[in-house]
């Protein structure tokens, strides 16, 4: 497998647009997480809301309510969330689609 891109010290790449598929499964590999189709939504819709915005959700509870009103209530709760990205779902999420560190989150 190819190295993925630089990182900072908390995994998060340098460069949000050197991120891939590929680089999404070594870095939630090393979470030991097996991306599913339903990991790949939020990724997706994170990837997209990073284009619209240029920004990562900049919390937990706003990433919550952005899955929600993208993709309805049964996806957009913490629980969904946190079984998908354990931890803090924003900042794993974040970090697994190539994303800059959520602002608020610890």
């Amino acid at each position: 497998m190819s190295q993925t891109p630089e990182r900072n010290n908390e995994g998060f790449l340098e460069d949000p647009w050197a991120w891939s598929p590929d680089v999404a499964a070594v870095i939630a590999g090393e979470d030991g997480i097996e991306l599913t189709g339903a990991h790949w939504e939020i990724i997706e819709f994170l990837r997209s809301f990073y284009r619209d915005y240029q920004m990562s959700p900049p919390s937990n509870r706003l990433f919550v309510k952005a899955v929600k009103d993208a993709l309805g209530d049964d996806k957009g709760n913490s629980i969904y969330l946190m079984q998908l990205f354990p931890g803090t779902p924003a900042k794993t999420a974040c970090r697994i689609a190539g994303l800059p560190r959520p602002t608020n989150c610890l």
